[in-house]
């Protein structure tokens, strides 16, 4: 099967009516959204860096898509299309399969269309670029937080660590494992939040880190932390508490949105209110007992 029969096999699937030209022929022709800007995001997946080699091939499609699909409900964007780089070590008609039932379900339930890409002979990676809409001046941005606004975060941070331990624990069905698998975009938040949130990420690579990103393009804000705050599920709350902290302030692999949002105004309901965005550099942590702490660095790095 040569690269042009894989993808009219494994590739080709429904479009929405914005797609004049899909995949098969040089590029694609899009039609956006008249009046709305494009939002762009590209993310590629390394096998046994971003996700474990013996992850199922639907779980890998599904979780490729999904980081990239998190990148636009992090702007606040409408998902459109995408494109894809596969780079496979062989053909495998059964991988291949399952590779693609489980990037079309994911795609399916954000209304995002293939639209073209790449196929190519390597170690197995996989690279997707996704591009969204909104309307202009409501787009979620890093550089909105302001000092006295408060901070909140959707989700549970520390799922994705927790869960990526239970994967390599062989622990597949735990809560946390399914999330680390599938972790959903939080595609409704962003939607719910544009035009409203201060500033905004997803939480991809830790909970700090990502916090240190919307304090420097904020103009080196600082945050206080309630770490008693920080919501979580069973799995989590079963931890000792430092074991449990570490994971919620540097785990990575999260995919809710962390927001500003305006002081003495209740955040959204199903959003948790964590701490407050001040003027001084840094983040403290307040723990539970009283004492308060700087926070050390820590979080995803790629180098």
């Amino acid at each position: 099967m040569d690269e042009f029969a894989l993808i009219r096999r494994y590739f080709h699937h429904r479009q929405g009516e914005d797609v004049v030209l899909g995949p098969g022929d040089d590029a694609a022709l899009l039609s956006p959204p008249a009046g709305e800007q494009l939002v762009m995001t590209l993310d590629t997946s390394v096998a046994g860096r971003h996700f474990p080699e013996d992850m199922p091939a639907a779980d890998i499609g599904y979780r490729c898509l999904a980081v990239n699909l998190s990148d636009l409900a992090a702007m606040g964007a409408t998902p459109r299309w995408f494109l894809l780089s596969l780079t496979l070590p062989q053909a495998d008609p059964d991988w291949l399969r399952d590779f693609s039932a489980g990037l079309f379900e994911l795609a399916d339930q954000a209304g995002i269309s293939l639209v073209g890409g790449d196929v190519t002979r390597g170690p197995l990676n996989i690279a997707i670029q996704a591009t969204g809409s909104v309307l202009p001046g409501r787009a979620l941005r890093r550089d909105g937080a302001r000092p006295g606004q408060t901070l909140a975060v959707t989700g549970a941070p520390g799922l994705g660590g927790l869960g990526l331990r239970h994967w390599r624990a062989g622990m597949r069905d735990s809560q946390s494992a399914r999330h680390f698998a599938r972790p959903r975009p939080a595609l409704e938040w962003g939607a719910a939040l544009a035009g409203r949130a201060g500033a905004a990420l997803d939480v991809s690579d830790g909970l700090l880190q990502d916090l240190g990103h919307i304090l420097s393009a904020s103009g080196d804000l600082g945050a206080e932390l309630v770490l008693a705050d920080l919501p979580v599920n069973d799995e989590l709350a079963a931890l000792e508490a430092e074991d449990r902290w570490a994971l919620q302030l540097s785990g990575g692999d999260d995919y809710g949105l962390l927001f500003t949002w305006p002081a003495g105004v209740a955040v959204p309901e199903g959003a948790r209110a964590i701490g407050r965005i001040t003027d001084g550099g840094g983040v403290q942590l307040h723990y539970p007992d009283g004492r308060v702490s700087d926070a050390e660095p820590g979080g995803w790095r790629h180098f």
